[in-house]
């Protein structure tokens, strides 16, 4: 099969370059990509093009991510509030109104403040791995919410920083897949790369510490799907490192009308589940999503 046209583009947004990925058609409906930990656009090399014969689709990196500018962090707070700012206002600049939501990890607290801000460019929701619920926390989240979260200093970030070795990166990508051949080692090998530029790994620990804060908004994300009901195709990897299977389940306490895929894999389903995924997304718009609009 001939693939879509893709691009590697860079737009300007509030004075800084952010990288993004981009194939489809620009008639056809709209999805965007929103990326997690520590990763990058790099995680939707494949789901982008799968995706982009039938949709028109962006997938931007972060500032401080991937090939996006890193502003200095003496000068630019490294927020989830801030980070979803920027997110939003590249989404106006490529012209992306409404759209289809694909969020994992980092993408969840990026996604969900925008949409609560901007109710009405919400067409329908794709949730993989991303939390938002207390009980979707694993032990691996320990060292953030009894140490970093109530006291930060050198000491309670030394244990955390063991997250972003080389090691450790590898460990998230293979952490509960079935299969580690199918995994790509360009993942772990690209993202511990960009961990070497100035300040990445400053942007990496404030975010951990400012990771707080979207659990003091989880109760408002619920309310927003609760109340808007928007259309939810769930893909959740059942033994990632990060968020627990019961996270997941989570999500149909408010959404009870959602498609669950539960998948045997990790944190990051899409390389080793992407047909999986990629068809998915297909059939739930044809059959949900188009018929409603």
């Amino acid at each position: 099969m001939i693939r879509p046209n893709l691009f590697y583009r860079t737009a300007n947004v509030q004075g800084m370059n952010i990288a993004y990925r981009e194939g489809g058609d620009p008639q056809n409906p709209k999805i965007v990509l929103l990326h997690g930990f520590p990763s990058s656009s790099h995680q939707y090399r494949d789901l982008l093009p799968a995706l982009a014969t039938d949709f028109h689709v962006v997938a931007p990196d972060y500032p401080g991510f991937g090939n996006s500018d890193i502003p200095d962090p003496a000068t630019f707070a490294y927020t989830f509030d801030k980070i979803s700012q920027v997110i939003e206002a590249f989404l106006k600049r490529v012209g992306f109104a409404h759209f289809g939501l694909f969020v994992q990890d980092y993408g969840g607290p990026v996604g969900f403040r925008i949409v609560t801000r901007n109710p009405q460019m919400l067409d329908w929701l794709i949730i993989q791995n991303t939390n938002a619920y207390e009980i979707g926390f694993t032990k691996a989240w320990d060292g953030f919410r009894g140490a970093l979260w109530k006291n930060r200093s050198p000491e309670t970030e030394k244990p955390l920083a063991a997250f972003l070795e080389e090691d450790a990166i590898k460990g998230i990508y293979l952490f509960g897949a079935k299969d580690p051949e199918r995994i790509s080692r360009d993942n772990w090998k690209s993202d511990f790369g960009f961990m070497q530029r100035p300040c990445a790994r400053r942007v990496q620990l404030d975010l951990f510490y400012d990771y707080r804060t979207n659990v003091d908004l989880y109760p408002k994300w619920q309310a927003f799907l609760r109340d808007r009901q928007p259309k939810t195709i769930i893909f959740w990897g059942q033994d990632d490192i990060f968020f627990t299977r019961e996270g997941g389940e989570a999500y149909l306490t408010d959404l009870p009308h959602a498609a669950m895929h539960r998948l045997q894999s990790g944190h990051f389903a899409v390389e080793d589940s992407l047909e999986t995924i990629a068809t998915g997304i297909h059939r739930f718009y044809n059959e949900k999503v188009r018929s409603s609009r």
